[in-house]
Protein backbone atom coordinates (compact mmCIF):
# COMPACT_ATOMS: atom_id res chain seq x y z
CA UNK A 1 0.00 0.00 0.00
CA UNK A 2 1.44 3.53 -1.05
CA UNK A 3 2.39 6.04 1.65
CA UNK A 4 -0.48 9.20 1.42
CA UNK A 5 0.61 12.38 0.23
CA UNK A 6 2.75 14.91 2.41
CA UNK A 7 -0.04 17.37 2.40
CA UNK A 8 -3.29 17.33 0.66
CA UNK A 9 -6.40 19.61 0.95
CA UNK A 10 -9.40 19.20 -0.59
CA UNK A 11 -11.99 22.07 -2.27
CA UNK A 12 -10.99 24.34 0.45
CA UNK A 13 -13.06 27.66 0.93
CA UNK A 14 -12.65 30.30 3.39
CA UNK A 15 -14.60 33.55 3.83
CA UNK A 16 -14.52 36.82 6.18
CA UNK A 17 -17.53 39.19 7.17
CA UNK A 18 -16.85 42.75 7.79
CA UNK A 19 -19.89 44.08 8.91
CA UNK A 20 -22.39 43.59 5.45
CA UNK A 21 -18.97 42.85 3.26
CA UNK A 22 -18.12 38.81 2.56
CA UNK A 23 -14.71 38.27 1.15
CA UNK A 24 -14.22 34.82 -0.30
CA UNK A 25 -10.60 33.98 0.23
CA UNK A 26 -10.42 30.58 -1.01
CA UNK A 27 -13.25 29.35 -3.37
CA UNK A 28 -13.19 25.06 -4.03
CA UNK A 29 -8.93 25.30 -3.48
CA UNK A 30 -7.55 21.55 -4.17
CA UNK A 31 -4.26 20.24 -4.20
CA UNK A 32 -1.34 17.43 -2.94
CA UNK A 33 2.06 16.98 -2.55
CA UNK A 34 4.04 13.82 -2.51
CA UNK A 35 7.23 13.65 0.10
CA UNK A 36 9.99 15.62 -1.83
CA UNK A 37 8.10 18.08 -3.96
CA UNK A 38 9.23 21.36 -4.16
CA UNK A 39 6.35 23.87 -5.00
CA UNK A 40 5.32 27.27 -5.46
CA UNK A 41 2.19 29.36 -5.13
CA UNK A 42 1.79 32.53 -7.10
CA UNK A 43 -1.00 35.28 -7.71
CA UNK A 44 -1.31 38.59 -6.91
CA UNK A 45 -1.63 40.16 -3.49
CA UNK A 46 -5.39 39.13 -2.42
CA UNK A 47 -5.33 35.97 -4.32
CA UNK A 48 -5.66 33.85 -1.09
CA UNK A 49 -1.87 32.59 -0.69
CA UNK A 50 -1.44 33.28 2.98
CA UNK A 51 -5.17 32.23 3.47
CA UNK A 52 -4.20 29.19 1.69
CA UNK A 53 -0.79 28.28 3.74
CA UNK A 54 -3.20 28.88 7.17
CA UNK A 55 -5.02 26.36 6.59
CA UNK A 56 -2.50 23.86 5.51
CA UNK A 57 -0.79 24.56 8.54
CA UNK A 58 -3.72 24.51 10.83
CA UNK A 59 -3.17 28.10 11.97
CA UNK A 60 -6.64 28.65 10.48
CA UNK A 61 -9.67 26.87 10.00
CA UNK A 62 -10.92 26.70 6.45
CA UNK A 63 -14.70 26.86 6.06
CA UNK A 64 -15.38 24.14 4.30
CA UNK A 65 -12.66 21.32 2.43
CA UNK A 66 -10.22 19.11 4.01
CA UNK A 67 -6.37 19.37 4.95
CA UNK A 68 -4.36 16.06 5.28
CA UNK A 69 -0.94 16.04 6.57
CA UNK A 70 0.94 12.25 6.31
CA UNK A 71 -3.39 11.23 5.79
CA UNK A 72 -4.41 12.64 9.35
CA UNK A 73 -7.23 15.09 9.38
CA UNK A 74 -5.76 18.35 10.55
CA UNK A 75 -8.50 20.69 10.20
CA UNK A 76 -12.03 20.49 11.89
CA UNK A 77 -9.87 19.05 14.77
CA UNK A 78 -9.89 20.29 18.21
CA UNK A 79 -7.17 23.21 18.37
CA UNK A 80 -4.55 21.12 20.66
CA UNK A 81 -4.80 18.36 18.17
CA UNK A 82 -4.00 20.64 15.30
CA UNK A 83 -1.09 22.20 17.31
CA UNK A 84 0.42 18.59 18.37
CA UNK A 85 0.31 17.49 14.57
CA UNK A 86 1.35 20.17 13.44
CA UNK A 87 4.75 20.97 16.08
CA UNK A 88 5.30 17.32 15.08
CA UNK A 89 4.61 17.32 10.95
CA UNK A 90 4.52 21.03 9.78
CA UNK A 91 7.51 23.19 9.75
CA UNK A 92 6.67 26.76 9.24
CA UNK A 93 9.10 28.85 7.42
CA UNK A 94 7.79 33.26 7.57
CA UNK A 95 9.16 36.38 6.34
CA UNK A 96 9.63 37.59 9.60
CA UNK A 97 8.48 36.39 13.06
CA UNK A 98 10.23 33.11 13.40
CA UNK A 99 12.08 33.76 15.94
CA UNK A 100 11.58 35.27 19.54
CA UNK A 101 13.53 38.41 20.19
CA UNK A 102 14.78 37.98 23.45
CA UNK A 103 16.11 34.58 22.86
CA UNK A 104 19.32 33.03 21.31
CA UNK A 105 18.89 31.53 18.09
CA UNK A 106 19.95 28.14 19.53
CA UNK A 107 17.25 28.80 22.02
CA UNK A 108 14.63 29.26 19.48
CA UNK A 109 15.60 25.97 18.26
CA UNK A 110 15.41 24.29 21.68
CA UNK A 111 11.87 25.89 22.43
CA UNK A 112 10.36 24.52 19.27
CA UNK A 113 12.09 21.17 20.03
CA UNK A 114 10.43 20.94 23.65
CA UNK A 115 7.01 21.98 22.28
CA UNK A 116 6.80 19.59 19.61
CA UNK A 117 7.56 17.28 22.12
CA UNK A 118 8.88 14.77 19.69
CA UNK A 119 11.70 12.18 19.93
CA UNK A 120 13.12 12.84 16.69
CA UNK A 121 14.85 15.79 17.03
CA UNK A 122 17.93 16.78 15.15
CA UNK A 123 20.88 17.97 17.28
CA UNK A 124 21.98 21.93 16.84
CA UNK A 125 25.46 21.62 15.20
CA UNK A 126 23.98 19.24 13.00
CA UNK A 127 20.81 21.95 11.82
CA UNK A 128 23.12 25.18 12.40
CA UNK A 129 26.28 23.46 10.38
CA UNK A 130 24.58 23.14 7.12
CA UNK A 131 22.98 26.57 7.25
CA UNK A 132 26.26 27.67 7.81
CA UNK A 133 25.15 30.21 10.83
CA UNK A 134 26.67 27.43 13.77
CA UNK A 135 29.17 30.06 14.89
CA UNK A 136 25.94 32.14 15.29
CA UNK A 137 24.18 29.47 17.96
CA UNK A 138 24.46 32.26 20.78
CA UNK A 139 23.84 35.28 18.91
CA UNK A 140 20.19 37.15 19.31
CA UNK A 141 17.80 38.12 16.23
CA UNK A 142 18.76 41.63 16.40
CA UNK A 143 22.36 40.98 16.00
CA UNK A 144 21.89 38.80 13.12
CA UNK A 145 22.30 40.00 9.43
CA UNK A 146 19.17 39.71 6.76
CA UNK A 147 20.84 36.61 5.55
CA UNK A 148 21.01 35.11 8.58
CA UNK A 149 18.03 35.84 9.51
CA UNK A 150 16.34 34.34 6.75
CA UNK A 151 19.00 30.79 7.95
CA UNK A 152 17.53 30.80 11.21
CA UNK A 153 14.49 30.74 10.22
CA UNK A 154 14.77 28.50 8.11
CA UNK A 155 17.10 26.11 11.21
CA UNK A 156 13.50 26.60 13.80
CA UNK A 157 11.01 25.46 11.11
CA UNK A 158 13.33 22.54 10.39
CA UNK A 159 14.15 21.78 14.15
CA UNK A 160 11.62 18.41 14.38
CA UNK A 161 12.26 16.73 10.62
CA UNK A 162 9.00 18.10 9.05
CA UNK A 163 7.66 15.87 6.70
CA UNK A 164 5.73 19.49 5.53
CA UNK A 165 7.67 22.86 5.22
CA UNK A 166 5.34 25.73 4.64
CA UNK A 167 6.90 29.16 3.73
CA UNK A 168 4.88 32.54 3.48
CA UNK A 169 7.19 34.82 0.73
CA UNK A 170 10.32 33.47 2.75
CA UNK A 171 12.79 35.42 0.43
CA UNK A 172 11.03 38.67 0.11
CA UNK A 173 13.68 41.54 2.43
CA UNK A 174 16.54 39.40 0.41
CA UNK A 175 19.17 40.50 -1.54
CA UNK A 176 19.27 38.37 -4.85
CA UNK A 177 22.42 36.42 -3.45
CA UNK A 178 21.17 35.90 0.01
CA UNK A 179 17.52 34.46 -1.72
CA UNK A 180 19.73 32.25 -4.06
CA UNK A 181 21.52 30.74 -1.30
CA UNK A 182 18.01 30.11 0.53
CA UNK A 183 16.57 29.03 -2.13
CA UNK A 184 19.18 26.36 -2.69
CA UNK A 185 19.34 25.18 1.11
CA UNK A 186 15.19 24.67 0.23
CA UNK A 187 16.03 22.51 -2.61
CA UNK A 188 18.20 20.25 -0.52
CA UNK A 189 16.03 19.62 1.92
CA UNK A 190 13.27 18.74 -0.83
CA UNK A 191 15.97 16.37 -1.93
CA UNK A 192 16.07 14.62 1.34
CA UNK A 193 12.34 13.90 1.26
CA UNK A 194 10.64 16.97 2.89
CA UNK A 195 7.64 18.18 0.44
CA UNK A 196 7.58 22.32 0.37
CA UNK A 197 5.34 24.77 -0.23
CA UNK A 198 6.14 28.01 -0.69
CA UNK A 199 4.01 31.05 -1.25
CA UNK A 200 6.13 34.35 -3.40
CA UNK A 201 5.92 36.95 -6.03
CA UNK A 202 9.65 36.16 -6.73
CA UNK A 203 10.44 35.08 -9.89
CA UNK A 204 13.61 33.53 -8.33
CA UNK A 205 11.10 31.34 -6.71
CA UNK A 206 9.10 29.90 -9.45
CA UNK A 207 12.19 29.52 -11.72
CA UNK A 208 13.58 26.97 -8.87
CA UNK A 209 10.66 24.78 -8.08
CA UNK A 210 9.29 21.74 -9.58
CA UNK A 211 5.57 23.07 -10.36
CA UNK A 212 3.78 26.39 -9.84
CA UNK A 213 0.13 26.68 -8.58
CA UNK A 214 -1.41 29.90 -9.36
CA UNK A 215 -4.14 31.12 -7.47
CA UNK A 216 -6.40 34.10 -8.78
CA UNK A 217 -9.44 35.40 -6.50
CA UNK A 218 -9.09 32.46 -4.02
CA UNK A 219 -9.43 29.69 -7.38
CA UNK A 220 -6.54 27.42 -8.71
CA UNK A 221 -6.24 28.97 -12.21
CA UNK A 222 -5.44 26.37 -15.53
Amino acid sequence: MSAPPAVEAGSLYRFFRAGEEETLALQGVSLCLEPGEFVAVVGPSGSGKSTLLACLAGTDEPDGGTVRICGQRLSHQPEPVRARLRARRVGLLFQSGNLLAHLTLAQNVALAQRLARNAQRTALDALLGPLGIEPRAGSYPNQLSGGELARAGLAVALANEPVVLLADEPTGELDLGTERGVLDLLTARARSGVAILVASHSPAVAAAVDRVITLADGRVEG
